[in-house]
């Protein structure tokens, strides 16, 4: 009902299959250990929205009516009025997402649903896109490509399409996470020279990329690059603001793979166009998807992704079963592979 059924290649038939039968499931009294997925099916009604697009709230609400379990993407919001239209059967609800900020968290622990999520699992594909941006974005890959497609390559020039390079660099990350001690073990082989973070507490394991806890003021000012990682918390929303910017080098290069809301787009806008800052890459927005006629897509110091951090075959397809299998053992009563503890 929530996901989405879409023609992919044949590595990723068991991702499809996933996506086509897990979604929402009414279960009856069983209290059989199943064990797998096609036989728990057996003994569940389930709906799904089978569709590419996301499903219209009215289609939703009908839908979810009398669930005992709904698996959801980040793109449904699923809030006190969905949960009310779900009814006190809805025992579990699994999220095809490591994010979870598009559900009411309060509202669900209230009312005592579970929740599985899929952390981990897309921990090393985000890092990879978190370079990929960085470095098309201090290189000014996209502008190289739309040179060579408008006819603007002509003789060698010696400061054209410059950009800036990692090696001897210092790298700020804000968020030393999972996904953002992914980041720097993937940085630190380029030649950076000095790795700091910041975050709510030092972390053990920084040694391990040379990393240096320090005050976010410190790394906004001392960075090369500042790479955004961190979730997104009433702390954090907004962080990124004119201030934060304001307090960046003129020729720093900003990067964020987080969550959209931890950035100040206007603000960010405004430090772009006026030079206060290099260049920025984003893979998340506020709104998603951000209209095409948003003034940070009019600049060329701006690269913009539509939130492709996780987007691999395999990772997806892991996502997939991870969530459904959260979703089973959340009808069945049993562990979850991973559960939300909030």
């Amino acid at each position: 009902m929530l996901l989405s059924r879409a023609t992919y290649s044949s590595e990723c038939i068991h991702f499809i299959n996933v996506f086509f039968f897990f979604v929402l499931a009414t279960s009856g009294n069983q209290t059989h250990n199943l064990g797998v997925a096609h036989t728990m099916l057996a003994l569940c009604k389930v709906s799904l929205w089978d569709s590419d697009e996301p499903v219209p709230r009215a289609e939703l609400l009908k839908g979810v009516a009398g669930a005992h379990g709904l698996l959801c993407l980040l793109s449904d919001k699923i809030d006190t009025e969905v949960l009310d239209a779900a009814g006190p059967n809805l025992k579990v609800i699994s999220t095809l997402s490591v994010g979870f900020d598009h559900m009411a968290m309060d509202e669900i622990k209230k009312r005592g649903v579970r929740v599985g999520y899929t952390p981990d699992v897309l921990t090393d594909a985000t890092a990879e896109l978190t370079v990929a941006l960085l470095l098309a974005t201090a290189r000014r890959l996209p502008e190289g490509v739309v040179e060579v497609i408008n006819g603007g390559w002509s003789t060698w020039k010696p400061l054209w399409l410059c950009g800036y390079g990692l090696s001897g660099s210092t790298v700020g990350v804000i968020g030393l996470g999972r996904i953002g001690m992914a980041i720097a073990r993937r940085l630190k082989p380029f030649g950076v020279k000095k790795l700091l973070y910041s975050g709510r507490t030092a972390k053990s394991n920084a040694a391990e990329v040379e990393g240096e806890y320090v005050p976010l003021d410190t790394l906004v000012s001392e960075s090369d690059f500042v790479v955004v990682s961190c979730a997104l918390t009433p702390d954090t929303q907004g962080l990124c603001n004119k201030d934060f910017f304001c307090k960046m080098k003129n020729t720093a290069v900003f990067i964020n793979t987080s969550r959209g809301a931890v950035v100040n787009q206007e603000d960010l806008y405004q430090a772009l166009s006026s030079g206060q800052i290099a260049c920025a890459g984003l893979d998340v927005t506020t709104p998603e998807p951000l209209p095409t006629d948003h003034p940070l897509l009019t600049l060329k110091n701006c690269v913009v992704l539509p939130h492709i951090g996780s987007a691999t075959y395999s990772t997806r397809g892991i996502m997939a079963e991870l969530s459904a299998n959260n979703l089973l053992a959340g009808l069945q009563g049993t562990d979850m592979p991973s559960e939300l503890k909030f």
